[in-house]
């Protein structure tokens, strides 16, 4: 897929998960415990993956957008009469992302040194 491509599906997802994240959720917190901090994890590792491929950015720069998007969100919940902020949701979301990241560093091949 192209940049663009990627682009406009981090504008879409960004969009669905901030509307999640400020929706009131019933019943899903009985499925297992601490289903909300799985869910946090994941949609940032999501994010993280569509953003490094959306865009040319560097690390420390996607990684300082999306949690001060975790951080935006968590704002946005403590406001919400039937939402909590939580320190915990924003540690999964800056884990989600950074394992991605962490995960990408371990995968991708090095480049070998021409002059050695």
């Amino acid at each position: 897929m192209t940049r663009r491509v990627y682009q406009a599906i981090f504008l879409i997802s960004i969009v669905v998960f901030t509307f999640l994240f400020a929706k009131e959720i019933k019943g899903v917190g009985n499925l297992f415990p601490h289903v909300d901090k799985v869910a946090h994890f994941g949609i940032f590792f999501i994010l993280a993956i569509i953003m490094d491929r959306a865009f040319k950015l560097p690390l420390y720069m996607q990684i300082l957008l999306l949690a001060s998007y975790g951080a935006s969100i968590e704002i946005m919940q403590g406001t919400l009469p039937y939402r909590q902020a939580s320190i915990a949701d924003f540690i999964a979301d800056f884990a989600g992302a950074a394992s991605y990241f962490i995960i990408k560093a371990i995968l991708t091949p090095r480049k070998k040194n021409s002059h050695g």
